[in-house]
């Protein structure tokens, strides 16, 4: 399985991400193995998205990087993130 996961920041802001292995990458965003989000630790996992096909994810998760798409996100999840 191919993941898109979304993670909250320390100061609120998203972190929209990729992995084939999505426990693994949350174990590494969580002990600080990501350059990306040490030094905005805690974080947590508020939303997953799960593909058979990588080529599937990744556009995906390209997508929700887009400021429309993060926008629509954040309204869809915007009680998961108090």
């Amino acid at each position: 399985m191919h993941y898109v996961y979304v993670l909250k920041l320390k100061n609120n802001d998203l972190y929209i991400g990729y992995s084939s292995d999505l426990q693994k990458c949350l174990l590494d965003h969580k002990q600080g193995r990501s350059k990306f989000t040490k030094p905005l630790r805690p974080v947590k996992l508020l939303y997953y998205e799960a593909y058979l096909d990588k080529k599937d994810a990744t556009k995906r998760e390209k997508h929700l990087k887009t400021s429309q798409q993060r926008e629509l996100l954040r309204q869809r999840i915007q009680y998961s993130m108090k």
